[in-house]
């Protein structure tokens, strides 16, 4: 509906230049949002008051004057469209047309809301990619959930996405890594993981192998399992370092970066210049001793990306790599990618919080939280939803009370509650053999009923929004606001009424469709959409 409003709009500037009572210009963007209170309409624009210095008219002049053409155009989905100061136009969406959102959900069921403006983009999507030299931390849980959800949206407006994990098998981290399971001088890592690999791999060798297969028992049987069974996250790739430096990738890299003119040598290393992409400053892939660099095997890894042909690539990263950006988007743009295919999104730290106080509740590890210890505590669902509240761009407290909270002042469980109600409802219906396959939708009138719809309506805008913006918190908003808009609806409207047959029929068909949303958006957030609690 935004869409059409915004081509009515556009349609109406062309028409009114036309006649000349608008000059000719550059038409800006038309931005048609939610007013933040339902009695001013479903959709409103400040169009007029954008345009009014370009048309040299009072914005409710300009107001006026699209209403008028708009107006003309008699479209059934809207039941009036108003002016108000200092310029605003509010459209009102039919009844009509919020009866047919009813009969379109339970028609399409979950595939409501899906759309195609994703079709042929590949999108390769890297998240989490910790080191494996330890358990996933509260960090690398905010993430991963962030990173799992964009996923599911994306999937579901058509783009053909990889999840993907990155393992840093081959660096300095992994020496350190073997000194600290064989708990040398020169251990860094400790916690009742290292305990466990010292007896594993306590057993004479260089410090560089036992990191290897320590990495390599850590992955398979830590990182792995948290981040399948415990997080519920479906990685369809996992790319290691090393194997990228096997089959060559790092020497094709540099040597791609040759040919292109883009590498230079001095003080003994090899240098990229990266400031050609709007780096500041270039960087090294081969120090002087001739070890490549971290760096290097990044460049390596893109090209790797770009020869599995990905549109679009989403970096998803821990606040400590903010500064890696500028040198990474460089390499990726010397290596055939535009700035714009290019994502990067940095997760903020997150802090364990009850009753206003910071919590140390790992005994593993000292101060570090890990994500399966939150699992266990509060449940899958409810740190899921919690973390995927918040905008990865804010710091943020995991309120560790309301969390364990087993009632409706806990989020998550409000939600799956709206959901158990209306199954029950449904279950109700059936068993007094009631069905609302043709019901009446024209009995949808009382503002509850309206109110609800109108919210049904706003899914496959936010879907199709979230899609191109990566804003996910708004789907866990959207959920409590569906919710919301039921249990209010359900408080006010009886649905199952003998005596009212008719009705019952199409307010159970607002509840069906009510349910089928709720529970896709609870699939997107990937929680579960319980039928009893």
């Amino acid at each position: 509906m935004r869409e059409q409003i915004q081509n009515s709009i556009k349609n109406a500037i062309l028409s009114l230049q036309k006649e000349g009572i608008f000059p000719s210009f550059e038409i800006p963007e038309i931005v048609v949002d939610y007013p933040k209170q339902e009695n001013f309409g479903d959709y409103t624009t400040n169009i007029a008051m954008i345009l009014a210095k370009k048309i040299g008219k009072s914005p409710m002049e300009i107001a006026e004057n699209f209403k008028f053409q708009i107006s003309n155009l008699k479209l059934s989905e809207f039941e009036n469209i108003e002016v108000v100061a200092p310029g605003y136009i509010n459209f009102y969406l039919s009844k009509k047309y919020l009866q047919n959102i009813v009969a379109e959900v339970n028609k399409e069921k979950e595939n409501f809301g899906n759309s195609e403006i994703g079709n042929g983009i590949k999108i390769n999507n890297e998240f989490i990619s910790a080191n494996p030299t330890g358990p996933l931390h509260l960090g690398n849980g905010r993430g991963g959930f962030y990173g799992d959800l964009i996923s599911r949206v994306l999937r579901k407006t058509g783009f053909e996405v990889t999840n993907e994990y990155y393992v840093n098998d081959a660096g300095e981290q992994i020496i350190k890594l073997g000194h600290s399971v064989l708990k040398d001088d020169e251990a860094v890592y400790a916690g009742e993981y290292i305990d466990g690999l010292n007896k594993k791999f306590s057993v004479k060798q260089a410090a560089k192998l036992i990191g290897q297969k320590a990495a390599e028992f850590i992955l398979e049987n830590i990182i792995k399992k948290t981040a399948q069974e415990k997080m519920q996250i479906g990685f369809d790739s996992w790319i290691s370092e090393s194997s990228l430096i096997d089959e060559g990738f790092v020497e094709k890299a540099i040597e791609t970066f040759k040919q292109k003119n883009l590498i230079f040598s001095q003080d003994g290393a090899l240098w990229l210049r990266t400031t050609d992409f709007g780096d500041d400053k270039d960087r090294v892939l081969v120090k002087s001793d001739g070890q490549k660099t971290y760096f290097a095997s990044d460049c390596g890894y893109l090209l790797n990306k770009k020869q599995r042909n990905f549109s679009k690539l989403i970096e998803i990263w821990g606040a400590d790599h903010h500064g890696y950006i500028g040198r990474f988007r460089a390499a990726a743009e010397a290596l055939g990618f535009k700035k714009e295919d290019i994502k990067f999104i940095i997760v903020q730290l997150v802090r364990l919080v009850k009753d206003g106080k910071e919590v140390r509740m790992s005994k593993r590890a000292g101060n570090v939280v890990y994500i399966d210890d939150l699992i266990e505590m509060v449940g899958h669902d409810v740190a899921r939803f919690f973390f995927l509240m918040y905008s990865p761009d804010t710091h943020m407290n995991f309120d560790l009370g309301l969390a364990q909270e087993r009632s409706e002042k806990n989020p998550v469980f409000y939600v799956q509650y709206a959901h158990a109600r209306i199954s029950s409802i449904l279950r109700k219906a059936a068993e007094e053999e009631i069905g609302f396959e043709n019901s009446n939708l024209s009995n949808l009138k009382h503002e509850k009923e309206l109110s609800l719809i109108k919210e049904l309506n706003k899914f496959p805008e936010l879907v199709e929004e979230i899609s191109q913006s990566y804003e996910v918190h708004k789907l866990p908003h959207y959920a409590i606001r569906l919710a919301d808009k039921f249990h209010s609806f359900y408080n006010e409207c009886k649905v199952i009424d003998k005596e009212n047959p008719e009705l019952s029929q199409a307010r159970l068909a607002l509840v069906g469709a009510v349910k089928i949303v709720l529970a896709e958006t609870l699939r997107l957030i990937g929680v579960d959409a319980p039928e009893r609690m």
